[in-house]
């Protein structure tokens, strides 16, 4: 390195030291900047709002930089991520994630799907919440070959809402009665 009694070698060695600290400083900044853009361009839903239109709780979801609708919401109060999945019958739900969750395996069924037919348990979840809706009991199953860690939410719980989509939107909401 230099000598330990020169002050101008241990300014360089100080010097120097600082400047990789920036460096490393600035990458580690860089980096979480842009894992929060990758997140966001995932799942803009992170965040929902409610919304009340003609007296009636409503969602609107904004579609990801890859056409799906992504969404962060609950099953049984504890946060999980949704991806909407008006092919799916049921709430279909990663099996690490339903350990986690607690969930209790129910009938082995098979499921037709777009990459063949797959074995899932049945469950059944106490409550889903998506922003200002909640619906409960929802029929689900326990997907074990699912390893993305996001949930299909199916139609076994958006049958229950009506749905609009218009652009690059949808607008979730209970039914309204049709008005005479």
């Amino acid at each position: 390195m230099g000598d330990p009694d020169n002050p101008q070698a241990s300014s360089r060695g100080l010097g120097r030291g600082m400047v990789i600290a920036a460096w490393v400083l600035l990458l580690v900044l860089l980096t979480l900047f842009f894992n929060d853009r990758l997140d966001k361009q995932n799942n803009p839903n992170q965040q929902l709002s409610a919304t009340t239109v003609d007296g009636a709780a409503e969602v609107t979801l904004q579609r990801n930089r890859f056409g799906h609708y992504v969404a962060t919401g609950s099953i049984n109060g504890k946060p999980v991520e949704f991806m909407l999945d008006t092919g799916a019958t049921d709430v279909s739900i990663p099996a690490k994630l339903a350990d986690k969750l607690g969930l209790q395996r129910g009938r082995a069924t098979v499921y037709q799907t777009a990459n063949g037919p797959i074995t899932a348990w049945q469950t059944s979840l106490d409550e889903i919440q998506l922003g200002p809706l909640r619906l409960g009991p929802v029929r689900a199953s326990i997907n074990p070959g699912d390893s993305t860690g996001a949930v299909l939410l199916g139609m076994s719980f958006l049958r229950h809402l009506d749905f609009k989509q218009q652009g690059n939107t949808l607008t979730l909401s209970y039914p309204r009665p049709d008005n005479p």
